[in-house]
């Protein structure tokens, strides 16, 4: 039986999703939130293998305390799932200091808050696994979501580094880079008005928000199978190191990376033109 602990747990979402397949594995899981108020039924429900915590991931002191709590309540935690974010749209030029600065406290400070918090106990047991839930835009960015886009692609550098550096200690990292799924995170770009502080990105703005509204409840992905996808990933022998969810997403990601390499392989000379002559 291994202990989750799951960010992000808002119902709806994929924290949710997460935390019914961990339970139907016969898991125990700890659930966080900002309102855990929401999640009383949820925890009567599975009685005394799902526990629910407060926590604001952007507030230090609070993870610290949240990671104690989940300690007490389950023992040490064997699956960290790095769930918590949201996006806020704008303009690379026009985004306010402020928004773009709350976007990276809670999409790649919090992750790294969280990190932190949890990674003690897994060296000290010489196990563990780390699922970040990134993004398909931290590898193809979304125009209108330029610093959305620069977190997840920031998360994704730092868990590249991560894996490396604690695979030693027998720890596992997961990238999973989910598409467009039928959570509640398009629900509120209805009530959302376009706040965009340079006007020619406005008619860019506006056609993003209501992309958006217009697919509310129509995405393509449906996170129960998702996080199967993602459990079943955990499992195989030479477990991989991220895993693009959905059908649109993965077509999107692969066309990307294949025309990044294309460039790349492009500019050959250049590239190796720019070292010192007669280096082998």
């Amino acid at each position: 039986m291994r202990n989750w602990f799951i960010t992000g747990g808002t119902p709806g979402g994929f924290g949710m999703a997460y935390a019914e397949a961990a339970l139907a594995a016969g898991d125990r899981v700890v659930l966080t939130a900002r309102r855990p108020e929401e999640l009383k039924e949820w925890v009567a429900e599975h009685g005394d293998r799902a526990h629910a915590v407060r926590l604001d991931v952007t507030e230090p002191d609070e993870v610290r305390r949240a990671v104690a709590e989940a300690r007490a309540h389950f023992g040490e935690i064997d699956v960290l799932v790095n769930n918590a974010g949201r996006g806020w749209y704008g303009s690379v030029e026009g985004t306010t200091d402020d928004v773009v600065r709350s976007s990276f406290e809670l999409n790649f400070f919090s992750v790294v808050t969280v990190l932190r918090a949890v990674l003690p106990g897994m060296r000290a047991r010489g196990s563990g696994w780390v699922v970040t839930m990134s993004s398909a835009a931290g590898l193809d960015a979304v125009p209108g979501f330029g610093y959305y886009s620069a977190a997840k692609s920031a998360v994704e550098g730092l868990s590249d580094a991560l894996r490396q550096e604690v695979e030693p200690f027998g720890i596992k990292v997961l990238l999973v880079e989910p598409g467009a799924f039928r959570t509640h995170a398009y629900a509120g770009f209805s009530g959302e008005a376009v706040r965009e502080t340079v006007d020619a990105y406005e008619p860019l703005l506006v056609a993003v928000r209501a992309a958006f509204v217009e697919q509310d409840g129509r995405q393509p992905g449906d996170p129960a199978r998702g996080v199967r996808a993602v459990l079943a990933a955990m499992e195989r022998p030479d477990p991989p190191h991220r895993l693009v969810l959905g059908g649109p997403a993965f077509d999107k990601v692969t066309a990307k990376l294949q025309c990044t390499l294309d460039a790349v392989r492009a500019d050959e000379t250049a590239s190796r033109g720019a070292d010192f002559p007669g280096l082998v």
